[in-house]
C-alpha cells in the first residue's frame, strides 16, 4: 500500500491544469499564477529539494511495468487539456477576460497544453498499441504540431545528436535562433521522411496513406470548429495557445541535446545513440511534473520504455538543474552558455 501511494507522485503532474483551472475562478493577477508557479516556484521547489538518482530493481520494476494506474496518469490529461481549452475559449468568446487577464490566460492555456498536451502525446507516441498513438495525434492536435509524430518517431529518436536532426541545439546556438531553425526544420523533415515512407510503400503524395495530408485536415477542422462555435476572433488566440505550446516544446528540446554530438565514423556513419547523447536531470520536481522527460537520457537509448521504467545512467551528462530551471536559464543565452559550456565533453565540442 505505501508503494501505491509513493507511485501517486505523478499526480503532481496535474498540479499545472489544477493551478490554471483555479485560476480560471480567481481572476484578476491570479491569471498569471499558472507562469508563476512553474517558472519561479517550481524552479525554487528543485534548488531546495534533493535529486534522486534511484533506478528501480527486479520484483519492484516488474510490478511498475504491468502497473496500468502508470497509463491511466496519462490517458487522464486528454480530457483535462481539451476541457481547459474548451473553457478558456468559451469565456473568452463571452466577454469574460479582461485585456490582462486574456494576455495572462493565453500565456497560461500554452503551458498546460505544452507540459499536459504535447509532453503527454511524446509519451504515447512512442508505444506500440494502435489506439495509444491516436491519443498521442489527438493530443497534438490543438497544437498544431501532429506532423511532430512523423518527425520525432522516425527523424529525430535516428538522428538525434548530429548535424542532420533540426532538434538537437549547436554549440553555442542561442535558443531564439534555434526556435526558427527547429521549428522549420522539423516540418521540412517531416515532410521528407513522409515522402520516403510512402515512396517505400509505392504510394503517391495524394495517397490516402499520407498522414501529413490528414494532419492537416484535422488541424484544419479544430480550427474550423473554434470558428463556427465560439467566433472568428477566437481562432487567433487558438493560434497563439498553440504556438506558446510549441515554444515550450522547443525550449525543451533545446535544453535536452544541446551542444551534444555523436562522433562520425571513417565510414561516414554516426556512432550508434547513447545515453552520452542527452542531458539527463534527476531532480524531483521535473521529473514528477513531466513524466520522467528528465532523463531523457535513457529514453533516447531505449525509445520503448515506459516512463515509470526510466533509469538513470552514470555515464550521461548531468544537468546543474532541472528541467523547469534550465527552462529559465536558456532564456538567458550568455548565464546559458556559462553554465552549461563547460559541461559539454571536450570530444563533442566543434
Amino acid at each position: 500500500m505505501s508503494e501505491f501511494f509513493k507511485d501517486l507522485k505523478y499526480l503532481t503532474a496535474y498540479s499545472i491544469p489544477l493551478v490554471l483551472g483555479l485560476s480560471f475562478f480567481l481572476k484578476g493577477p491570479f491569471a498569471y499564477a499558472t507562469p508563476l508557479f512553474v517558472f519561479v516556484l517550481v524552479p525554487v521547489l528543485e534548488l531546495l529539494l534533493p535529486s534522486n538518482p534511484i533506478n528501480l530493481e527486479g520484483p519492484q520494476r516488474l510490478s511498475k511495468a504491468k502497473n496500468f494506474m502508470f497509463d491511466m496518469l496519462l490517458y487522464l490529461n486528454i480530457p483535462v487539456v481539451f476541457g481547459l481549452l474548451f473553457y478558456y475559449f468559451r469565456t473568452f468568446a463571452m466577454g469574460g477576460f479582461t485585456t490582462i487577464e486574456l494576455i495572462g490566460f493565453t500565456f497560461s492555456m500554452g503551458i498546460v497544453l505544452g507540459s499536459n498536451g504535447i509532453n503527454v502525446a511524446h509519451e504515447l507516441g512512442h508505444r506500440t498499441r494502435h489506439w495509444e498513438r491516436v491519443l498521442a495525434k489527438t493530443l497534438l492536435c490543438p497544437a498544431l504540431y501532429m506532423h511532430f509524430y512523423i518527425e520525432h518517431n522516425y527523424g529525430h529518436h535516428q538522428h538525434a545528436a548530429t548535424p542532420n536532426d533540426p532538434a538537437t541545439a549547436l554549440y553555442n546556438q542561442s535558443i531564439y535562433s534555434f526556435w526558427v531553425s527547429s521549428i522549420s526544420g522539423q516540418i521540412k523533415s517531416a515532410s521528407v521522411l513522409q515522402k520516403k515512407i510512402l515512396k517505400q510503400q509505392n504510394r503517391s503524395g495524394f495517397s490516402l496513406k499520407n498522414d501529413l495530408l490528414w494532419y492537416g485536415l484535422c488541424q484544419t477542422a479544430y480550427l474550423c470548429l473554434i470558428g463556427v462555435v465560439f467566433g472568428p476572433s477566437v481562432v487567433f488566440f487558438a493560434f497563439v495557445v498553440a504556438l506558446i505550446s510549441v515554444l515550450l516544446l522547443e525550449t525543451t528540446n533545446y535544453i535536452e541535446h544541446y551542444g551534444l554530438q555523436r562522433q562520425r565514423r571513417p565510414s561516414g556513419r554516426y556512432e550508434p545513440i547513447l545515453e552520452t547523447h542527452s542531458w539527463n536531470s534527476n531532480h524531483i520536481m521535473g521529473r514528477i511534473l513531466l513524466y520522467e522527460l528528465t532523463r531523457h537520457s535513457d529514453h533516447h537509448f531505449r525509445s520503448s520504455k515506459k516512463y515509470q521504467l526510466l533509469d538513470y545512467h552514470k555515464t550521461s551528462p548531468e544537468m546543474p538543474f532541472g528541467y523547469p530551471t534550465s527552462i529559465v536559464l536558456s532564456l538567458l543565452p550568455p548565464l546559458w552558455f556559462f553554465i552549461m559550456n563547460p559541461r559539454i565533453p571536450s570530444e563533442m565540442k566543434p
